[in-house]
């Protein structure tokens, strides 16, 4: 029904440039412009090359528009200006990036004093970047000329449209030869050395959070590019520059000078937290402590932690004396002295420093207590989740590598093996890393069970909650975590690498402790393990018959069941799930071949049970199989399907899936009738009947036609009298 509509329109851009003397502006108040303009547009194309065009261009997007126009539509021209030149069309960027003056006017911008206008330095970041990756030789040759270029853009670094051109230049240049060029007189310009500055604790907020995550994102984009560019050989002298020992020396020296402000805390943490960033974080990587132990995903260069290692006690004093906060009100009532950014951010350092496993690092962490005022502020901060998660890798670490020192160091990069540091008379205690502690007695994981009272505390944490909840109280914001390092010390003790000192430093536990671990693991924590596994339908618990206690279990193991349920339901979607999803024009189509296209792909779904094929179990549910599928046989005397038959299944299903139920409780109740329905598909033993005059006395859904003191009844009407209860 098309053809009843004119959807050909003319563009009214092409009637305005055949009239003579039709300007910029005018153009710019057509909405297709930008349309047309990305079409290739020919006639548009070559008025907007013009000299005069692009120059007019270029000015709206770096001079700011009267201040007497109206707010909304203020910056409607340099926006529409901004589009069009970073439309990525050939021709108006071969004009811009060929043409020195238009470059020059650019360049300007950045001449000016700060703040700049926050929108015009996005419109000029996005120009210049669209150059830097479409005209890169012209650009960068430009550039490289312009001796101050480094200075104006972290002159303007408060903008961040300033932190993403820098970023540009860093990323979008190729070939990979010419990317290193780039860097190189990135690093002769100083580049790191001049963020690292900014970092000073005297230094504007702004400038200083901006300059922290450009930091950081170098860091990232190096490392991912120095693995995916196998051809370059050569090392990023950016990255170099980060990782060496100097400048993350200086950088500790900036944060911690003058003022401890919690803005230069965080924003240097930050950039330390990168620089020992794993592959994997947050809860995948504490399930990558209980699994791997030694054999970390770090990259960790030495020379970072050689240069964190004299700075771990400043850090100890931000968690005692942390900067002054005012009170907050919280949903759970007034917080007189908040935890703040910088002890959390505190607690994130010190948990990526223990998942390196430096035995220098671990020692020095034992000596300032740090655990134990970690572990303070857990049980102080009961309803900061945020904290709990970092006191919960803190423990994890040190469970899951061993104390000794043959184990040190697993996963640096260029780490030198290191000396013992001395014991006895011989410690300087005025040295980090070389104290009491490095006495092979005194392990982070003895400092954990000795001095840390971490048994104590989580069997005295736990007593007082359940207090709290007996008086009616709320449950502790901080029990799920502290039930996750209660099951990491109860795993750790059985298979652990440290087990059997683990084992050891519970055996000396007092006695009345002991056994009150020995009743907390065995009752109270399993129990809390089996509350919080458990399926939501098998609470129901769900009676069975008595003739169904004395069935075998048809099913394969109650594990192998669920696993490959899950399985099922979390299938990965296609590649092009997005152009199947639906239907297709094809799929419209009248001819015969394309009717089942649309469900020709339901034969990819997989659902396996991987079942040990020597369990009773699985034998069982084999022969049960066998017995019920009955094969095509072309002897029997074909059956008349018209005829009426007797459906008399319902006590069976009820009775079978009671069963599961009972007998299976941690299956959800569409498991069980997903595999009841696999049963009685292939049962040969019940009939339909689909008579609306018979129906049997022991029925729900009505009584005998004919009954004693009454007279003819509705069978229409339900009697729910001889339901059985699903729980009790």
């Amino acid at each position: 029904m098309f053809w009843k509509f004119d959807l050909n329109n003319t563009s009214h851009i092409d009637q305005l440039l055949d009239r003579e003397g039709v300007t910029l502006r005018e153009l710019m108040e057509e909405e297709d412009v930008l349309q047309e303009c990305k079409a290739q547009n020919r006639k548009l194309l070559l008025f907007l090359s013009k000299d005069h065009c692009m120059q007019e261009l270029v000015t709206l997007i770096t001079e700011e528009p009267p201040a007497d126009l109206e707010e909304k539509t203020r910056f409607k021209f340099p926006n529409i200006a901004c589009e069009l030149l970073t439309s990525d069309v050939a021709l108006i960027n071969d004009k811009l990036g060929g043409d020195e003056s238009l470059l020059e006017k650019l360049y300007h911008f950045l001449e000016q004093e700060p703040p700049l206008n926050p929108l015009l330095a996005s419109f000029f970041s996005k120009t210049i970047g669209n150059l830097i990756a479409r005209k890169t030789d012209q650009v960068i040759s430009f550039l490289r000329k312009k001796h101050n270029f480094i200075s104006l853009v972290l002159n303007h670094i408060d903008a961040s449209a300033m932190m993403d051109l820098l970023l540009r230049l860093i990323s979008c240049v190729e070939p990979a030869l010419l990317r290193m060029e780039v860097l190189n007189w990135l690093n002769e310009e100083r580049l790191i050395q001049r963020l690292t500055e900014l970092m000073h604790t005297g230094r504007d907020e702004e400038r200083q959070s901006n300059a922290s995550q450009t930091l950081c994102d170098i860091i990232r984009l190096s490392r991912d590019q120095a693995n995916q560019l196998s051809e370059v050989t050569e090392p990023d002298p950016l990255l170099t520059v980060l990782e060496s020992q100097e400048n993350v020396s200086e950088l500790l020296k900036n944060m911690f000078e003058g003022e401890r402000t919690e803005a230069s805390v965080v924003n240097g943490t930050q950039v330390l937290l990168t620089l020992l960033e794993s592959r994997r974080s947050g809860l995948e990587g504490l399930m990558d402590l209980y699994s791997q132990g030694f054999e970390r995903s770090y990259t960790v260069n030495s020379s970072i932690l050689r240069a964190i290692e004299p700075h771990l006690k400043d850090f100890q004093q931000l968690l005692l004396n942390p900067p002054t906060r005012s009170a907050i009100l919280t949903t759970v009532g007034v917080l007189e002295q908040p935890l703040g950014s910088a002890r959390l951010h505190v607690a994130r350092l010190v948990a990526s420093l223990l998942q390196t496993c430096d035995l220098s690092i671990c020692q020095e962490i034992c000596r300032l207590n740090t655990m134990d005022l970690l572990l303070d502020l857990f049980f102080k901060y009961t309803w900061n989740n945020f904290l709990h998660l970092q006191v919960e890798l803190c423990v994890a670490s040190i469970l899951n590598h061993s104390a000794h020192s043959d184990h040190q160091n697993p996963g640096l990069q260029n780490h030198e093996e290191r000396p013992a540091t001395g014991t006895g008379s011989q410690v300087n205690e005025g040295t980090p890393g070389q104290n009491s502690t490095s006495d092979p007695a005194n392990t982070p994981i003895q400092d954990l069970f000795q001095h840390c009272r971490l048994v104590q505390r989580i069997l005295d944490a736990w007593e007082e909650n359940d207090k709290i909840q007996a008086e009616g109280g709320r449950r502790r914001g901080n029990m799920g975590h502290l039930t996750r390092i209660a099951n990491t010390v109860v795993q750790n003790l059985e298979k652990g690498l440290a087990h059997s000192q683990i084992n050891d430093l519970i055996k000396e536990l007092p006695e009345d402790c002991r056994g009150r671990w020995e009743g907390f693991v065995g009752e109270t924590l399993r129990e809390t393990n089996r509350r919080n596994t458990v399926d939501l339908v098998s609470t129901h618990n769900l009676h069975s018959s008595s003739e169904d206690d004395d069935m075998e279990s048809p099913f394969p193991n109650d594990l192998s069941i669920q696993q490959a349920f899950s399985d099922y339901q979390i299938q990965q979607m296609t590649a092009n799930f997005v152009d199947q999803f639906g239907f297709n024009d094809e799929e419209f189509s009248e001819h015969d071949e394309n009717i089942n296209a649309a469900f020709d792909r339901i034969a990819e779904i997989n659902f396996n049970i991987d079942a040990d094929d020597h369990s009773a179990n699985a034998a069982a549910f084999e022969a049960c199989c066998k017995e019920r599928i009955q094969q095509f046989d072309d002897c029997e005397e074909e059956e008349d399907i018209w005829d009426e038959k007797e459906i008399n299944y319902a006590t069976q299903i009820k009775s079978r899936s009671r069963y599961m139920l009972q007998h299976h409780p941690q299956l959800g109740i569409f498991q069980v009738n997903l595999f009841i329905e696999h049963y009685l598909c292939t049962d040969p033993g019940w009939t339909a009947s689909f008579s609306e005059t018979e129906v049997s006395s022991s029925s729900a859904w009505g009584g005998s036609p004919q009954q004693e003191g009454e007279g003819q009844q509705d069978t229409n009407w339900a009697s729910f009298t001889e339901f059985q209860p699903f729980s009790r």
